[in-house]
């Protein structure tokens, strides 16, 4: 039970200074590739940079430690980064204190679900989401995740449209007029070191490498080189007025959020007295405040629409600096250049996020964005729940992408873990795995932490370096601190293009079509699939759920059709004197015995669909006197399938014809016992096998003279041919 409870113990039995070693080592080069990986993570998820540092730090040493995996490296990933980002987006704005708290909460809200599963043993609910719907969406979700990073690659900012092939137009013709040519260049810089060096030697930390160089570049040059100004440094009234009106509709959707989250919370709590009184009529109540927030909703779009054109407006627009008498920077437009202008050269743009502009304190953009500023030190302590917002409410409001979260997610990890599995040799435990990532995203939380999962790549880092146990993983957290507490200077001017690099070349790993073609070959339905998970994943993002549902509903439902529509097939001999489907194969069949081979559990979906065949095989076969079912492939049978034998065998022998069953399984026969269906049949009539149902119905058929040229005489032993 102890061990149980903390299986670190297991693997801490002869533990020595060797294994020590080899751990330390691989932590801190997993942490190399953290590091960085995690802050370009973070604002993937739309979170600042540093909270994927956050992420990086609590998570990978608890999943270790409770995990079954020793080289599981656990933290911030591509896919659930994207996936939480895409969850959140309609319920806060990206990077906002209310989308911080989303973040964190959704991260609370997965943990628990995983927990759950993983005590009371339901790792199997991960078989919902099959290889080819989780194959086409991963090949999509990473073109998705390259493509989300050109803006940064290009340094031009756009707004996100409805659809993420909306945004990347949007972005591609910003890119023809406002690409920032050092931005794209130090951006394809990184991609060469990191491509160059994995070539080279895969054990080269070549995602640090590419940071270190940039860093040192970024800083000696001047990459970055904003200004803070106040509004009136800025001549141009138009541009005052406009910034002027972009608050004011900011500020109002911010007010209509906040009144809309109260709005919904009073629902809610009135929905929940009239379920508990058993109420099924809307009040007068209820309806004012539906009402209220129909309206509300309709202002939040206007305003929102508004808000869109007044941004993509300031961001078009170049600015040129100059210096009073006075040393101070003011900023013209090409409209209000003075006569005896002379500035720079530099072409300037204001930072327009969705917040409002500070009036006193204006970013102006002139040259490449960089992470900046990085709080020291981490944060613990209990996750607030979003403003206006109750525990209770916010972790109802998120469970649905929660489920869908942790399911992915933990899928992923435990492939990873499962392929590590097998070069050590090590035994694996889904649940105990599904524990230790719950605990990770739960306690991560408390140290504000988004939503963590197996990441494929640090893992297979954490292999190669040879890590034996999940110290290693300690290690990595450890590192993580360290950087957080000492070495936060250091990642200030380190480029936004090359995290954006860094997620590029990341998920570049996860584009596998391979994985089509193998799901085609290995049945066409489930490779149709696949693609279709891919092209709804690909339409639908930056709402990525409904691609996955896509995938799990046509799953669903090629399951439900196989169920109503079982394989039945009528035998005959074959060139190598097995039975096959005579149809399929295209062999004779007998005009007297009729053998029909039944695939599947024999249920209430498709009781009927057996007796429906054989009948159609009697009105195909007017000479028909014997039907024999093989019933090798039948697993199961419930009430209604025990019901439709006995239907059959009555209208078989009502139509003065014989029937036997052949290859009967224990549970089937079981059944039979219990309902007294076998005393209905006969004993004699239930043969063990196939060749001992012909030997004896052949006979009783050809003794009357017929079957003389039975395509089924072959296949009996020869005394019974001759």
């Amino acid at each position: 039970m102890i061990n149980k409870l903390f299986p670190f113990l297991v693997w801490l039995k002869g533990y020595n200074k060797e294994k020590m070693s080899a751990d330390v080592i691989a932590g801190i080069t997993v942490a190399m590739v953290l590091i960085p990986q995690s802050m370009a993570y973070a604002q993937l998820a739309g979170l600042p940079a540093y909270y994927g540092l956050y992420a990086a730090f609590l998570p990978p040493m608890v999943a270790s430690l409770f995990g079954s995996s020793r080289q599981l490296a656990t933290g911030p990933v591509a896919i659930v980064s994207l996936m939480s980002a895409a969850s959140l987006e309609p319920l806060a704005t990206a990077g906002g204190s209310q989308f911080i708290a989303y973040s964190i909460i959704l991260a609370l809200t997965v943990g628990c679900f995983q927990l759950f599963l993983g005590v009371f043993k339901l790792g199997l609910v991960v078989n919902l989401l099959s290889h080819p719907v989780v194959n086409g969406f991963t090949n999509a979700a990473a073109i998705v995740i390259a493509s989300s990073q050109f803006s940064k690659l290009f340094g031009v900012y756009v707004d996100k449209a409805p659809h993420h092939y909306q945004t990347i137009i949007n972005v591609c013709k910003a890119a023809i007029h406002h690409t920032h040519l050092p931005t794209l260049g130090i951006g394809i810089l990184a991609i060469v070191i990191m491509a160059t060096l994995k070539k080279v030697n895969p054990k080269i930390p070549n995602v640090l490498v590419a940071v270190a160089v940039t860093v040192l570049i970024s800083k000696f040059t001047g990459f970055n080189n904003d200004q803070f100004i106040p509004l009136e440094n800025i001549k141009d009234t138009q541009i005052v007025k406009t910034i002027h009106a972009f608050n004011t509709d900011v500020n109002t959707i911010k007010k209509l959020s906040t009144l809309r989250a109260t709005l919904n919370n009073k629902l809610n709590e009135i929905t929940a007295d009239a379920k508990e009184h058993n109420i099924h009529i809307a009040s007068e109540k209820q309806l004012k405040i539906e009402h209220d927030l129909a309206l509300i909703n309709a202002r939040i779009d206007k305003t929102k629409g508004a808000a869109h054109i007044k941004r993509e407006n300031l961001r078009m627009i170049h600015f040129f600096t100059g210096k009073t008498a006075k040393g101070t920077p003011v900023f013209y437009t090409e409209t209000t250049l003075p006569k005896t202008f002379k500035g720079d050269e530099s072409i300037w743009r204001i930072k327009v996020t969705n917040k409002p502009l500070n009036l006193e304190n204006l970013k102006m953009i002139g040259a490449g964005a960089v992470v900046g500023e990085i709080p020291k030190g981490f944060k613990i302590g209990i996750p607030k729940a979003p403003e206006n917002t109750s525990y209770f409410a916010a972790f109802i409001q998120l469970l649905p992408f929660a489920v869908i979260i942790s399911l992915l997610g933990f899928m992923e990890a435990i492939a990873i873990a499962k392929s590590m599995a097998a070069k050590t040799g090590q035994k694996l435990d889904p649940n105990q795995e599904l524990i230790g990532q719950g605990l990770a995203n739960i306690v991560g939380s408390f140290g504000h932490s988004y939503t963590v999962s197996g990441s494929f790549s640090r893992s297979a880092v954490n292999l190669q370096a040879n890590g034996v146990t999940g110290i290693s993983s300690v290690v990595t957290s450890i590192m993580v601190a360290i950087t957080l507490l000492f070495l936060t200077p250091l990642l200030y001017y380190l480029p936004q293009s090359v995290l954006a690099a860094v997620i590029m070349m990341a998920v570049i790993g996860l584009i596998n079509t391979s994985g089509f073609v193998h799901a085609w070959k290995a049945k066409r339905s489930e490779g149709i699939i696949s693609i279709i998970t891919f092209f709804t994943t690909l339409y639908f993002a930056p709402h990525l759920e409904d691609g996955i549902m896509v995938g799990v509903g046509l799953t669903f439902a090629l399951f439900i059709y196989k169920h109503l529509r079982p394989r039945v097939a009528l035998l005959s001999k074959g060139e190598d004197d097995t039975l096959r489907d005579a149809i399929g194969a295209g062999l004779k069949e007998c005009d007297h015995i009729a053998v029909v081979r039944f695939d599947g559990s024999l249920i209430f979906a498709n009781a009927t669909y057996l007796e429906d065949k054989v009948l159609q095989y009697i009105a195909e076969k007017p000479d028909l006197r014997h039907v024999v079912i093989a019933s090798k492939g039948i697993n199961d049978i419930d009430a209604s399938g025990e019901d439709a034998i006995s239907i059959l065998i009555d209208t078989v022998r009502g139509s003065g014809r014989k029937i036997a069953f052949c290859g009967l399984k224990e549970e089937v026969l079981a059944v039979m016992e219990r309902t007294h269906l076998i005393d209905k049949l006969g004993r004699e009539n239930i043969y063990i096998n196939t060749r001992a149902a012909l030997e004896s119905i052949y006979q009783q058929i050809h003794s009357k003279g017929g079957c003389g040229h039975c395509p089924l005489k072959n296949y009996m032993p020869a005394q019974i041919r001759s």
